[in-house]
């Protein structure tokens, strides 16, 4: 059967109109966390699943999860309640001390964990990517919030300034003031920051940050090697592991 361009045209015009309603209504149910019972991290990252998982809320006050489709579609919103409990925490403290800043969430677990194309982790409830906080000439910048799952397509050099627009970098500072309130929460409820995955080429000038130099000073891992391919797709987001104390 063929189809004329009018026809073709209506159905275009019903996915649109059908892919905006759906974008709606995940954005207006999705103001509160989901799941019930007493959360378990079975097994490790790489090799684990999760029980009684909390979904996170699709957005709060200061932070945006970065994909619908990653959200609704392939459900990767999961966390164990505990890491919900403390990303939430570390967000809230950040309205005390970058009132004006907004984050970016991004892929966490399936709600039951267990392998998550393509990641070699993010099986058990415990890891993060988070999206690294950009300037632009020096101010907060935000458009990258809305590129959705291209947001992991994003590259910096050895700089962490963009490959495609000079004026925006990456804010080495805020990211290290996140982390931070990450470790705080974290430590209040049994568990810590294990590990930190970042571009090896961009460490030397986090550290450099003021934060930076704290989170340093608290010891908290950064991994010191990686293969290129894993190297090179974490410069527009930092993954973040959590352990049990």
């Amino acid at each position: 059967m063929r189809l004329g361009n009018s026809s073709v045209l209506k159905y275009v015009l019903f996915l649109v109109i059908a892919m905006v309603t759906y974008s709606c209504i995940v954005t207006e149910l999705a103001r509160t966390p989901k799941g019930t019972g007493v959360s378990r991290s079975i097994g490790s990252v790489s090799n684990g699943k999760l029980e009684n998982g909390r979904r996170f809320p699709f957005r709060g006050e200061n932070y945006r999860y970065f994909s619908r489709i990653s959200y609704a579609f392939f459900n990767r919103a999961w966390v164990h309640s505990k890491v919900l409990d403390i990303s939430l925490e570390a967000y809230e403290e950040m309205k005390g001390s970058k009132p004006n800043q907004d984050f970016l969430l991004m892929e966490c677990s399936h709600k039951n964990g267990g392998k998550m194309w393509p990641h070699r982790t993010h099986q058990n409830g415990t890891s993060i990517d988070f999206g690294t906080p950009l300037l632009k000439n020096n101010k907060p910048y935000y458009l990258h919030h809305h590129f959705g799952i291209w947001h992991y397509g994003m590259s910096f050099d050895q700089n962490g300034v963009s490959t495609l627009n000079s004026n925006v970098s990456i804010d080495f500072d805020t990211m290290g003031a996140h982390i931070l309130a990450l470790e705080k929460s974290a430590r209040k409820r049994g568990m810590y920051i294990k590990k930190v995955i970042f571009k090896i080429d961009l460490k030397d000038d986090f550290f450099k940050s003021e934060n930076g130099k704290k989170v340093k000073m608290k010891g908290i891992y950064f991994a010191q090697a990686l293969p290129k391919t894993i190297d090179n797709l974490h410069d527009e987001h930092y993954h973040i592991d959590f352990g049990f104390l």
